[in-house]
C-alpha cells in the first residue's frame, strides 16, 4: 500500500496543476505601452530609383585639410516624376540622417580617387546641412564595379541635364524672338500719310468755312 502513495499523489497535483490551468479569472491585462502608426514620409515618394548602392561616404574638410567620414548607408540617384530633375542622396544605415544631398548639374565631373580604383571624387553644391555648400566628396564602395556604375549613371545623367538646359535656352530665345515680331514699332510712310491725310482734309474743310462766313 506504501507504494502507491508517491503515484497517488502524483495523480492529484497533477489533476490540481490542469485545473489551475484551465482555469479562467476573467481578469484583462492593459498593454503598459500603447504604439501608434506613425507614416514616415522622406522626400522621395515622387521620385524614381535610378540607383541605390552601399557605400561610405567622406567629405573633405578645407580647415583641417583632411578627408573626415559622413557616413556608411545607401546613395540613391533619384529622378523625379514631373520635373524630371535628378538628385543624389544618401542616408546613414541606422539614423538615416541624410549625408549628401545635391542635384545632379550638366557641370559635376567624377574622377577616380588617387590609388584607389573602388573609390571617385567630385565637387557639389550641398544642402544636406540645410544650407547650400560647396563640397567636395569621395564616396567608396565595395567593389570596382559599384564604384564604375555609379560613375558611369552620375555622369549620364549629368549629360542628360545637359541636353535639357540646351533645349530649354533654345526654346527660350525662340519665345522671345516671337515676342520682338509682336512688338509695335514706328509706322511706315504710307501709315503716316494715311493718318495725317484725315488731319489735312479737316483742316482745309475749316478754312472753306471761315472764307464764308467772312
Amino acid at each position: 500500500m506504501a507504494s502507491n502513495e508517491p503515484e497517488r499523489r502524483e495523480e492529484e497535483e497533477a489533476g490540481e496543476t490542469a485545473a489551475g490551468e484551465d482555469e479562467d479569472t476573467g481578469a484583462q491585462i492593459a498593454p503598459i505601452v500603447r504604439l501608434e502608426e506613425v507614416a514616415v514620409t522622406t522626400g522621395e515618394e515622387d521620385e524614381e530609383v535610378l540607383l541605390d548602392l552601399k557605400a561610405k561616404l567622406y567629405r573633405f574638410d578645407k580647415e583641417g585639410n583632411q578627408w573626415k567620414e559622413r557616413g556608411t548607408g545607401s546613395v540613391k540617384i533619384l529622378k523625379h516624376k514631373e520635373t524630371g530633375k535628378v538628385r543624389l542622396v544618401m542616408r546613414q544605415v541606422k539614423t538615416l540622417k541624410i549625408c549628401a544631398n545635391h542635384l545632379i548639374l550638366p557641370s559635376i565631373k567624377l574622377q577616380e580617387h588617387a590609388g584607389n580604383d573602388k573609390s571617385c571624387v567630385w565637387h557639389a553644391t550641398d544642402f544636406s546641412d540645410g544650407e547650400l555648400k560647396d563640397e567636395t566628396f569621395c564616396i567608396r564602395f565595395g567593389s570596382v564595379d559599384n564604384c564604375k556604375l555609379f560613375m558611369e549613371t552620375v555622369e549620364k545623367q549629368a549629360e542628360a541635364a545637359g541636353k535639357k538646359e540646351e533645349k530649354e535656352s533654345k526654346e527660350a530665345d525662340s519665345a522671345a524672338g516671337e515676342l520682338e515680331k509682336l512688338s509695335v514699332g514706328e509706322p511706315k510712310g504710307d501709315e503716316k500719310a494715311k493718318e495725317e491725310a484725315p488731319v489735312a482734309a479737316d483742316e482745309k474743310e475749316s478754312e472753306s468755312t471761315e472764307t464764308k462766313a467772312a
